[in-house]
């Protein structure tokens, strides 16, 4: 006779909710307890996440479990990444996204993890001992999803079985890849090291995707003999900015001999109407819409996603890992970008929300506007439908989860009366909030 599984431990009902999603990858119950065990930790206000800090906020004895589920549990990361792109899908339909690829690297000492050595750090903007990878985030409505990444493995620490790719062939498996899935890309945005790329320029091309790509100072351009280089003027325009005024800035047209359909522009990147080489960026780009100005504003997305992922990163805990091995690294990042759609998708429906005009969406949502609003009484409780405002918003959501984690052995010690079911009672309540407030069929 089979013995039926036991129920999994539950945790805060919006994390219970998404994770449920993932739940067929697991075969034991306790490597899907320590998957939801780490988005709570993930998702909390500790500053480091590092395993033990979060099996103490997952009110565990120590962090054994986590570790064994990062590094030995039998569990398949590339099905993660299926289900969880999947999710997205179902989310977006057949919105189209504006695709932004980069590349994010952090310091690391020695040379004990895998794929460290000393390399340009992007973010750095400096040789430092590190690791990189390559990420894609799609935007739809001003809101990001972190799509997919892939370690970059330097020639001189490569494993038997390896083989090298430059960071701009990884981009293009990444595109490629993207594509497969079904996508609808909107928009391609990247820097300088991959508008410098014939190899990702020729994939955008091939595909037919329009792209800005930042290129550099001296980028060279073929030109019929007898052909000039010719700058236009410069053209004022007011820069969007996010949560500050509008600032001013400058834009001009560069034409190589004829104007073609790859145009190229400078443009400022501070209020000087002209502006100095180190003070501007150089784009390239094939749109077909009239240019001008937008094409400043577009490609301002860029450095508004490089900005936001380093937040997330520093939120979620990208570099806090203590692992060595990359089968174990993968793990951790594929379920950081697991924790960071669950607050898109939160994101998402704090914004419909907002917009009341829940009708209109392709997918169904659940009741939660009561919820909110309860929740919303809390004079912490953030009214933006930003990323970051959303994760302040659901931390507060785990808070008494959390709190009731830790002192939940002085309440076995001092088993004061009326203190334990009190906390249970606003546990309960928190709970009201149910998660993916996106109701979609579950992942098979």
């Amino acid at each position: 006779m089979v013995t039926p599984r036991r129920q999994p431990v539950s945790t805060v009902a919006f994390i219970d909710n998404y994770c449920q999603h993932y739940y067929s990858l697991f075969e034991e119950v306790r490597h899907f307890e320590a998957f939801k065990f780490l988005h709570l930790g993930i998702l909390s206000e500790i500053k480091r996440k590092t395993l033990p800090e979060i099996a103490k906020t997952a009110g565990l004895k120590d962090s054994q479990k986590l570790h064994h589920f990062l590094r030995d549990a039998l569990w398949d990361v590339k099905k993660l990444r299926e289900i969880r792109l999947w999710l997205i899908k179902t989310l977006i339909g057949e919105r189209e996204i504006i695709l932004c690829i980069d590349e994010t690297g952090d310091k690391k000492k020695g040379k004990a993890t895998d794929y460290v050595t000393s390399q340009y750090i992007g973010n750095l903007g400096k040789t430092e001992n590190g690791i990189v990878s390559v990420n894609a985030y799609g935007i739809v409505d001003g809101i990001t999803y972190p799509l997919m990444f892939q370690i970059f493995k330097p020639k001189n620490r490569l494993k038997e079985g390896d083989k090298y790719k430059s960071k701009p062939q990884i981009a293009v498996e990444i595109i490629q890849e993207l594509k497969a899935w079904g996508f609808k890309i909107k928009l391609v945005l990247a820097d300088s090291l991959y508008g410098e790329s014939g190899d990702v320029v020729r994939c955008l091309e091939k595909l037919e995707l329009e792209f800005i790509v930042a290129i550099r100072s001296n980028h060279g351009v073929l030109m019929p003999p007898g052909s000039r280089k010719r700058y236009n003027r410069w053209k004022a325009y007011e820069q969007k900015l996010s949560h500050r005024q509008t600032e001013t800035r400058y834009l001009r047209e560069i034409i190589f001999g004829k104007r073609r359909r790859t145009r190229y522009y400078q443009i400022s990147k501070i209020n000087t109407p002209e502006p100095t080489g180190d003070e501007s960026w150089y784009i390239m780009t094939n749109l077909s819409t009239d240019l001008s100005v937008n094409v400043a504003q577009l490609y301002s997305l860029r450095n508004w996603i490089e900005y936001g992922f380093k937040q997330v990163k520093n939120e979620l805990g990208w570099a806090d890992f203590r692992l060595t091995d990359y089968q174990s690294i993968e793990r951790w990042w594929e379920i950081i970008f697991s924790a960071y759609l669950l607050v898109s998708i939160q994101a998402t429906y704090f914004q419909l929300s907002e917009q009341s005009n829940l009708t209109s969406t392709s997918f169904v949502l659940s009741s939660n506007d009561s919820h909110i609003s309860q929740h919303s009484q809390n004079s912490q409780w953030e009214s933006g439908t930003t990323w970051k405002s959303t994760l302040n918003n659901l931390r507060l959501i785990i808070q008494p989860y959390i709190f009731y984690c830790l002192i939940q052995p002085w309440l076995i010690v001092f088993n004061i009366p009326g203190m334990k079911s009190g906390f249970l009672k606003l546990i309960d309540f928190m709970n009201d909030f149910r998660a993916s407030p996106v109701s979609f069929p579950l992942a098979s």
